[in-house]
């Protein structure tokens, strides 16, 4: 069984979503596995993942307006705010969204859909260093 662990350091410049696919794509494969799984973890509470529409950047928006609306900034019915108004909406979106992902892989590549990408949601307004890790296992 072949096993590659990786991990990724993202720079984002605030609220929003960045693109992890083609990066999470080189690990799989340099792992040189053909057939297995690749497992993508999220080392923080503010941030998360989403597999979604790589194509239309309206569609991402979309998104990012719903978690918006579902978690306001600034709510004073959050307590949680030692970093500002962002604070306790950053870990609620998160806690909607995911921390991971699981993805198949096949014939080497990510099993992922014709119109599917992998991103990082920052939930916080300002930029952060985050920290992905990349596990892939198989034959």
């Amino acid at each position: 069984m072949g096993l590659l662990q990786r991990e990724l350091q993202v720079r984002t410049s605030g609220r929003g979503l960045v693109d992890l696919t083609a990066q999470i794509a080189a690990v799989v494969r340099a792992s040189r596995v053909t057939t297995g799984t690749c497992v993508v973890f999220c080392r923080h509470t503010s941030a998360s993942l989403l597999i979604t529409e790589n194509a239309d950047p309206s569609a991402r928006g979309d998104v990012l307006a719903w978690l918006e609306r579902l978690a306001p900034d600034g709510d004073p019915r959050n307590a949680h705010d030692d970093e500002g108004p962002d604070d306790s909406p950053a870990h609620q979106r998160s806690a909607i969204t995911r921390t991971s992902e699981t993805i198949p892989v096949s014939g080497g590549e990510l099993a992922l859909g014709r119109w599917q990408g992998v991103f990082l949601v920052e939930q916080r307004l300002a930029g952060h260093a985050r920290t992905i890790v990349v596990h892939v296992s198989g034959e």
